[in-house]
């Protein structure tokens, strides 16, 4: 029988650096400078990934097979040869959803010990979440 279901039991817990990464995968291939934009978006620019720290953990990521390299690239005319895109793996999908998952869980026991508010309704393109 085939899971269809993510649990998070099922892959390790992930350091921030690693969820960051993942989650800025989550929407499909980027370059590592589009990389440390998203993270940086995605927080409020909260977080400012330096190379330092996003290239060693997208080596880490490529040695555990959580992303892989892009053999597709951009028109050259559009886009710097020299960049390489990533993107999840399977594995990698399911570790960002797991991660995902395991914050939300600990989002919902600060909101039942009053340490956070109700979740805040986010706007999309079509209409609120």
């Amino acid at each position: 029988m085939t899971k269809t279901q993510t649990e998070p039991g099922e892959v390790a817990p992930l350091t921030p650096a690693v969820f960051y990464v993942l989650l800025a995968l989550a929407d499909g291939e980027r370059h590592g400078y589009a990389i440390m934009q998203e993270v940086a978006e995605n927080t409020g620019g909260q977080i400012k990934m330096g190379p330092g720290t996003l290239y060693g953990t997208i080596k880490r990521l490529l040695e555990a097979r959580m992303i892989e390299e892009s053999d597709q690239r951009p028109d050259p005319d559009l886009d710097d040869e020299r960049r390489r895109y990533y993107r999840l793996t399977g594995l990698g999908q399911r570790a960002v959803k797991a991660e995902a998952l395991r914050y939300a869980a600990m989002a919902a026991v600060a909101r039942r010990k009053r340490l956070i508010g109700k979740p805040v309704r986010v706007a999309q393109a079509g209409g609120l979440l």
